[in-house]
């Protein structure tokens, strides 16, 4: 029997991320009840970076191969470029890695340098990984093709050199090209939609769709300052932000926040929780500091938005808590459509804020009355290749669909970007949403 010790390094990754993967399970079932809750919050946040982190490696080494090891036998590999090339690939991991431990240390009002090197630089492995496997597959599939006979010979090993050299290069411009397209302000995208029974008097109602901004280490005051900017710009009638505000706890971000305060929207502003929101584990103490920007969290609730026209026009306008919630077990949260929808009937119109596309899915199974979802979480993939795993894993990917006949969901592909300040086959997007009564 093989023991530990004799397994190769890729394998002791994976059962390194089993373990910890298992020691998350084990803190989410048995010993949530038993550590307080500061431990718990630290505890859950530690294990998840140290999972990532596990999972990672296994790509870090396939990279350090592709990209260090296949040029040791080369004439080149004793020159001092060569040793500047392997330092510059080793800082180009280690700050990869490093990417996942800045939610814990370096949060702050403004991002770090720190932060946003690491994040780019894990940004760019996401891409580098995606070319050395793609243009890894066609070298074994040419190979194949080829025939086992072929001599192995200088043009093969100037392929197997080559590889590497394409997907660096190829990386560099992507990493470019995305730095400089999230690096533009969000875009305007006017979208009217149509709502079953919404009162004629309120027909051309203007709302306002905010979605993953993620104040934390990459994103902060002068990001969040902007876009309150071109919010106030459009002047509209209701504000809503459907999740993943921020990415660390409220005290320490409280003045990147501020910006909020600014909005002014005649019919409210209102906010329900994303997934990130329970990774901090202190959706408490957001919702109390939203409370005081004058920003309503809709926690598996409705509020009645009603005509300035006439007090007898009016649609329902509900939230409800991020499924992460119960996953996680967090006390006091979940998904609750029944409480969210309680006092909203048919007979009036309803706009449901939920933040990801799976639970607009479960939403009209259970309600197929409810006539508009506003969603976001995917993000639009936010980079490349990650657009094709964000479109599959989701009923909804990004945009207006229609579901039925008097139905629609709307999903934001963000305002910001989560983490990694890249776009590649996203933009980020302020979603100025005109409702029209039919």
């Amino acid at each position: 029997m093989i023991s530990f010790k004799q397994l190769p390094i890729e394998a002791k990754a994976a059962v390194a991320a089993g373990v910890v993967f298992f020691s998350m399970m084990l803190s989410r079932s048995y010993l949530a009840e038993k550590l307080d809750f500061r431990t718990r919050r630290w505890l859950l946040r530690l294990q998840m970076a140290l999972f990532a982190n596990t999972l990672m490696l296994m790509g870090s080494l396939h990279v350090w191969r592709s990209t260090v090891t296949t040029f040791t036998r080369s004439s080149a590999a004793s020159s001092f470029c060569f040793m500047l090339w392997k330092i510059a690939v080793f800082i180009f991991l280690a700050l990869a890695h490093s990417s996942f431990f800045t939610l814990l240390f370096l949060v702050a009002e403004e991002p770090y340098f720190f932060s946003l090197a690491a994040y780019t630089c894990l940004g760019a492995y996401i891409i580098l990984i995606f070319f050395l496997f793609t243009l890894g597959s066609v070298e074994q599939a040419y190979k194949f093709l080829a025939g086992r006979g072929a001599k192995a010979g200088s043009s093969n090993k100037n392929r197997t050199a080559l590889k590497p050299v394409l997907a660096v290069l190829l990386t560099v411009v992507l990493t470019v090209v995305g730095l400089l397209n999230a690096s533009q302000p969000p875009t305007v995208n006017s979208v009217e939609i149509p709502v079953h029974k919404l009162p004629s008097a309120m027909s051309n109602l203007k709302v306002v769709l905010l979605s993953d901004i993620h104040l934390g280490p990459t994103v902060g005051k002068t990001k969040l300052a902007m876009i309150v900017r071109m919010v106030k710009a459009l002047n509209p009638d209701i504000t809503v932000i459907v999740g993943d505000l921020s990415d660390a706890e409220a005290k320490l971000i409280r003045p990147a926040v501020e910006p909020l305060g600014e909005l002014e929207s005649p019919l409210g502003t209102y906010f329900v929780t994303g997934n990130h929101e329970y990774y901090t584990s202190d959706v408490s103490n957001w919702f109390e500091l939203l409370k005081s920007l004058n920003i309503q969290p809709l926690h598996n609730e409705n509020v009645k938005i009603v005509s300035p026209k006439s007090t007898s026009d009016w649609f329902c306008l509900a939230g409800v808590d991020d499924i992460e919630a119960d996953v996680l077990r967090y006390s006091g949260h979940g998904m609750d459509l029944k409480k969210a929808l309680r006092g909203c009937s048919s007979e009036h119109a309803i706009v449901l804020l939920a933040h990801q596309p799976i639970a607009a899915k479960w939403a009209l199974q259970e309600r197929p009355d409810i006539n508009l979802i506003l969603s976001g979480h995917t993000h639009g993939g936010q980079i490349f290749p990650l657009n094709a795993g964000a479109y599959l894993l989701n009923p909804f990917f990004v945009g207006l669909y229609q579901v039925g006949q008097n139905t629609f969901v709307y999903v934001s592909p963000g305002t910001m970007y989560y983490g990694i300040p890249m776009r590649l086959g996203s933009r980020a997007e302020i979603t100025e949403i005109i409702l029209r009564s039919p």
